[in-house]
């Protein structure tokens, strides 16, 4: 009987050891679709000896919801919006970073945002990519002055050769800076009066579409502009579509960020850290940068060694100065404005 208790102990304990190795060797991670590119996670999978698996959503509310309905532990990292970081901090939902694993002193100081990023003396995520919600456009087809102005969007001259991003935050936001309201300054009563103009975008579009869809319609010259659209949405095209191009206009554009984190439940969670190390490196930096879904530029400048000439072009590299200054950050609702928000965008799209 001793022994058979040893012998069964030693059982136990080989399947729990077990059970750790196969848990240590895969990374769940709940992503945008810029980091399920084979280039960007390979490297690090041979490099640690471990399986990435991903699970792509938009916009925080889906991620939110799909971390709600599962069980502690089944992810281990989550991309989000920088500005909806306080937000998963506030449920409970992000552990803290060690500061090792942020090599923010080589970052675009503008892109640091430890104000979001941070709480209480911690740091809970850090931002890993940035650009632009604009206007992208076929140059070949549209003339290049009346992206300079987004009033031209709601002339006439182009209706039914618009899509429009299928995303409320950037696009409200837009309509907020065509009609001289900051996002900063967005609150229920200024939203409601974004509706006839939202309408109106409405009326004057072909499609309102999710960021494959809309990219292929841009592409594919299915319309020729792109409201929401940015580097994000030509970069990636340029070399076989050089007519695509992009424009911040005069009353300015959205800037969206994204922030890597590690999830408080993660069972993984030293693994976990060195993911986030990888993808704020010079070397993960350049391949999320150039990513096949879709390229923004690296927060850490340090990327700009592992890029070429052609590639920074694309993202506009030396205009960033300019772009940062003249761009603002994505609306931050609180609950009722995000309500308010949502309502007007779901009428929008019954028109």
């Amino acid at each position: 009987m001793q022994n058979g208790k040893i012998s069964g102990f030693g059982g136990v304990a080989a399947l729990l050891i077990s059970t750790s190795m196969v848990q240590a060797a895969e990374l769940n991670a709940l992503v945008w679709c810029d980091h399920t590119d084979p280039a960007l996670l390979e490297p690090f999978e041979k490099a640690h000896d471990v399986r990435v698996n991903v699970k792509e959503y938009e916009g925080t509310a889906a991620g939110l919801a799909i971390l709600e309905q599962s069980r502690p532990g089944d992810w281990d990292v989550m991309v989000i919006d920088t500005v909806d970081v306080g937000r998963a901090v506030d449920e409970g939902l992000l552990a803290p970073l060690p500061d090792d694993a942020l090599p923010t002193a080589s970052f675009f100081p503008e892109i640091v945002m430890e104000d979001h990023n941070g709480r209480d003396g911690k740091t809970y995520a850090v931002t890993e990519k940035f650009g632009y919600n604009t206007i992208a456009y076929n140059s070949a087809r549209v003339d290049a002055a009346d992206m300079q102005d987004m009033s031209s969007l709601w002339s006439g001259k182009y209706d039914g050769r618009i899509a429009v991003y299928d995303y409320y935050l950037p696009v409200l936001g837009l309509i907020g800076l065509e009609q001289g309201v900051a996002t900063a300054d967005l609150d229920s009563d200024a939203v409601e009066a974004l509706r006839e103009r939202a309408y109106g975008l409405k009326a004057a579009a072909l499609q309102v579409s999710d960021v494959v869809a809309s990219q292929t319609a841009l592409a594919t010259g299915e319309v020729d502009i792109l409201i929401g659209g940015g580097e994000w949405v030509t970069a990636v095209l340029s070399a076989e579509n050089p007519e695509l191009d992009w424009s911040v206009p005069e009353e300015g554009a959205l800037r969206w960020s994204q922030s890597i984190a590690v999830l408080e439940d993660s069972e993984n969670k030293d693994l976990a850290v060195e993911f986030v190390k990888y993808i704020t490196s010079p070397e993960g930096q350049a391949r999320l940068a150039t990513s096949s879904c879709y390229w923004g530029m690296p927060a850490n400048k340090a990327a700009g060694d592992a890029l070429d000439d052609a590639q920074k072009g694309a993202l506009r590299w030396d205009e960033q100065g300019d772009y940062l200054a003249r761009t603002q950050l994505y609306p931050v609702p609180d609950a009722d404005l995000d309500l308010a928000m949502q309502d007007l965008w779901t009428d929008m799209l019954q028109q």
